[in-house]
């Protein structure tokens, strides 16, 4: 459904995108945050899934400032080159400002959603607390928003996580609830990365609540 765009951020940054706009007018726009694998073939899927549901959806390739078009898979050298990515090669402030360039485009659509996973669900949040023209936020088991929780938010908020997640403790969980609790927090008896069907992780059932919830959220917020 999707084909692959550039995105131009404020210092004139160009970098890669992912998006997808359905057949009819859209509903909404919505930026869909990569985990640290990269804009792999497991984004672009949610990219096209959430399109099927009538938004427009984009996902910035926010590597692009390290190594263009990333793509990893989940497990041993992938994962720490993704964390390296995610960690030491890139700069938080500029990856915001490529979100923030994605948002801007995707929301000639109407308003805009973000809605990442795993590093992307910690970017999510931030975005929804430092970022223009954010209209409602989903993290999905964001790993580092309890480092965050007391940052503010400028709309309104969504979280999934998994209570098996061993990088995101229920402790954590707690203090995000405890810090926010004008956010809507929603846990389900799975691990971290439950939403994506190219893991082990993969959880089925969890996954199809945590979509559905969030399109009655997309539904309420946007459009």
């Amino acid at each position: 459904m999707g084909e692959q765009r550039q995105l131009h951020a404020e210092d004139g940054f160009t970098l890669g995108a992912y998006e997808a706009i359905p057949d009819d007018d859209p509903k909404g726009g919505i930026v869909v945050i990569q985990e640290i694998f990269g804009v792999n073939s497991h984004i672009r899927e949610v990219v096209d899934g959430y399109a099927a549901e009538g938004y427009a959806v984009i996902a910035p390739q926010i590597f692009d400032r390290a190594k263009r078009n990333i793509e990893l898979g989940y497990e041993g050298d992938d994962m720490a080159e993704g964390m390296k990515f995610a960690f030491q090669d890139t700069d938080r402030a500029k990856t915001l400002a490529d979100i923030q360039a994605a948002v801007e485009e995707i929301g000639k659509w109407g308003k805009v959603a973000v809605i990442g996973y795993c590093y992307g669900g910690l970017l999510t949040w931030l975005s929804a607390c430092q970022l223009r023209g954010i209209a409602c936020a989903a993290p999905f088991y964001g790993g580092g928003i309890a480092a965050e929780k007391d940052q503010v938010a400028r709309c309104p908020v969504m979280m999934h996580f998994g209570e098996l997640d061993q990088m995101i403790p229920m402790s954590d969980v707690e203090d995000i609830k405890a810090a926010q609790p004008d956010a809507t927090v929603f846990t389900y008896p799975a691990d971290h990365g439950f939403n994506c069907d190219h893991r082990a992780s993969y959880n089925a059932e969890a996954a199809a609540l945590a979509k559905q919830r969030t399109v009655g959220f997309l539904a309420e917020h946007i459009g």
